[in-house]
């Protein structure tokens, strides 16, 4: 089978690569970045100039920065509702609107084309190493024939409803996990200030009812002061402006997500949005002229 791929950055890189050394299928990419395309054809991929050379793929999948983006790739002049084949499946690993997946799918119907919006969850490193949780939205037998395809790069692919509840569910994790590490910061400026052991205190918290995945990772990057981007702040701005868009559209009274929010937008106002998104700890770091470090 032909497998297209467009988007072979950070997290599609990483998906793309497995697909190719976990399947027999021939793997086709598209990227605007010269080293991420090689990154793939290192490993036996081939690269093609436009979205129109994988016309005749039987799946693409597609892993974009922002919805904008995926509507260009996928509706736009030139995207793959205009140069795909009747039969042909596009699988989006992008984080979108519920809005925006819908809308897309449509316009990929319309063409005879099936859709799967398949936002992904685990960071870069889960999706080196195959580890990553994939939630998918659109018709079930769609999804049924491509389960193969998903456990050649992911863990775990459930199939959570119909087109938007993909990104739903996309987004109220990324909203859980961001507010999460925005009490974590916070929790580590109080000890700080307080003069704890910070090692101390991670290692009660790991044990005790207050430890989360997001505590561990912000507390191991702001002990190190090593903020390279895992999830950049950027990005974590954009899933959680998204979220609270969608607590708007469903009426649901933000009482916290909307301040974690302002918090993401101090950081990008420092600077900050190509950081990982632990960094948002700077923004407490900055204003009590301390910083949260451990060996």
């Amino acid at each position: 089978m032909k497998i297209g791929f467009i988007g072979v950055g950070n997290m599609g890189g990483p998906m793309c690569r497995n697909i190719i050394k976990n399947t027999n299928h021939q793997v086709m990419v598209h990227d605007l970045d010269p080293a991420a395309v090689a990154r793939c054809t290192a490993l036996g991929a081939a690269s093609v100039d436009s979205i129109a050379g994988l016309a005749g793929c039987e799946v693409v999948f597609t892993s974009l920065a922002v919805p904008a983006i995926v509507e260009a790739v996928i509706a736009g002049p030139g995207g793959l509702a205009a140069t795909g084949k009747p039969g042909m499946v596009v699988i989006d690993l992008s984080t979108n609107s519920p809005e925006t997946a819908q809308a897309m799918a449509a316009a990929l119907a319309a063409k005879g084309i099936a859709m799967l919006e398949a936002p992904v969850s685990g960071g870069v490193a889960r999706a080196a190493d195959g580890t990553i949780a994939v939630m998918v939205g659109g018709d079930a037998a769609v999804f049924a024939a491509q389960e193969p395809l998903f456990a050649s790069f992911s863990s775990k692919a459930i199939h959570v409803g119909d087109f938007g509840m993909g990104s739903v569910a996309k987004l109220i994790n990324n909203m859980l996990a961001f507010c999460n590490m925005a009490a974590a910061a916070e929790g580590l400026m109080m000890g700080a200030a307080a003069g704890i052991d910070l090692g101390k205190l991670a290692e009660v918290v790991s044990i005790s009812s207050g430890a989360s995945g997001s505590f561990t990772s912000l507390s191991s990057k702001a002990f190190a002061g090593n903020f390279a981007p895992g999830f950049a702040l950027d990005l974590a701005h954009k899933d959680l402006r998204l979220a609270v868009q969608l607590a708007d559209l469903t009426g649901v009274p933000g009482m916290v997500a909307p301040n974690v929010l302002n918090l993401l937008r101090a950081a990008r106002g420092m600077g900050l949005g190509g950081e990982d998104v632990g960094a948002m700890i700077k923004v407490y770091e900055g204003l009590m002229g301390r910083a949260v470090r451990a060996p």
